[in-house]
């Protein structure tokens, strides 16, 4: 099956790029990718009646249906409907919670590469709004915690003309570092508690 953008470019699903670039495991060595701990940590939250967020659905639009049988129809080709936000939203304490998640295996700096303009966009609108609106970085064998106010500085940097990603003295400076925990794997609750409440 092929799934492909807008612009007509043909998706690869971040696992099957991942597997291509890496070995099957990732730092913490539970082969757990970002996402993964996410969902969990969400799962956890919602089960603890914490906050109600989910990864959010990408709409694609069906072009390619292989019908060998009624009970086993295939989808051979289909298209992303519009560009994607955020990866997860949803709401926790009565505020409107929306962010990105996105990992990298640089060790000295995060490119700026991995976000796109609509991206920023969004939050950007979130922000405006009132909504809390962040990255959630796998980087440098942690997890941080960047506002979207502190990536639209380093954003219009790069927009500027000046340096494309983000150091790790700039990260460890505006970034909260995530504890790593048993339940909620990856416990940003208590991030936006210190920042917000």
């Amino acid at each position: 099956m092929i799934f492909r953008y807008p612009n007509g470019k043909a998706y690869e699903p971040k696992e099957q790029a991942r597997k291509k670039q890496q070995p099957s495991f990732t730092y913490s060595n539970r082969g757990m990718s970002l996402e993964e701990d996410l969902n969990e940590t969400n799962k956890y939250y919602l089960e603890h009646k914490l906050a109600v967020i989910h990864k959010k659905p990408t709409p694609v639009q069906i072009v390619n249906v292989d019908y060998p049988r009624r009970s086993a129809a295939v989808i051979k080709e289909a298209y992303f409907k519009q560009s994607s936000t955020t990866d997860y939203n949803g709401i926790y304490r009565a505020k409107y919670i929306d962010f990105e998640a996105k990992e990298t295996k640089n060790k000295t700096s995060f490119p700026l590469q991995n976000f796109h303009a609509h991206q920023i966009e969004h939050m950007q609108n979130v922000v405006k709004q009132g909504g809390v609106c962040f990255v959630i970085l796998s980087a440098f064998n942690e997890f941080y915690y960047v506002k979207a106010e502190d990536l639209f500085i380093f954003w219009q940097r790069q927009q500027n003309g000046g340096r494309k990603s983000i150091t790790i003295e700039e990260i460890n400076k505006v970034g909260y570092k995530i504890p790593i925990g048993y339940q909620a794997r990856i416990d940003y609750l208590k991030i936006i508690d210190k920042l917000y409440f």
